[in-house]
This record gives C-alpha cells, structure tokens and sequence, in this order.
C-alpha cells in the first residue's frame, strides 16, 4: 500500500477555493467530481470518525442535481457549508495537518 502525502489548507479559516483546492486533490479518477467514496477518503485523511457516513452526508448535503457526487460551484459551496457546520472542529484543524 502506497502512502500519499496530501497538501494542506493554509492556516486559519479556509475559503471556499483554498477547500476547493484541497478537495480536488482526492479526485482519484480525475473527473471533476468528488463521489462519496473521494471524499469519504478525505475525511480519513483528517482522522474524522465514522467518515463513511459523515461523507454520505456531505454527498446528501451537497449534490443538488442528485447525481452522486459533488461538482461545480455551487455544489462545493453547499459542501463547504455542511463541512463548517458538521465538522466545524476539523475544518479549523486542516491548516495544521
């Protein structure tokens, strides 16, 4: 098994194109969307528990066009939105990983 070494946010409050930038770097069959698996591997990247079902919520959450998974603006800005209410602790720990 091959270890991969994630770039970080920067320190502070993210925005939504610093979480856009770190999201994208989990977009293993480079397609321009985050699935529900993509980012279920993001969030084991940050050590959040239970990330299987904090990452069906964020899919849930965030895909308005119900196509299981997240892509365009406005569906990363509904994610960014759920990760600061359901994860706000782990979000502010992303600069310091």
């Amino acid at each position: 098994m091959a270890f991969m070494r994630y770039r970080a946010l920067p320190q502070g409050e993210p925005t939504v194109e610093e979480f856009r930038a770190w999201l994208a770097q989990f977009d293993a069959d480079c397609d321009g969307r985050i699935s529900r698996e993509e980012l279920q591997h993001a969030l084991r990247s940050l050590n959040v528990w239970f990330a299987w079902w904090k990452a069906r919520g964020g899919v849930r959450a965030a895909d308005a066009n119900r196509d299981g998974g997240v892509a365009g603006d406005d569906e990363v800005a509904r994610l960014f939105a759920f990760a600061q209410r359901h994860l706000h602790a782990k979000i502010a720990q992303l600069g310091y990983y």
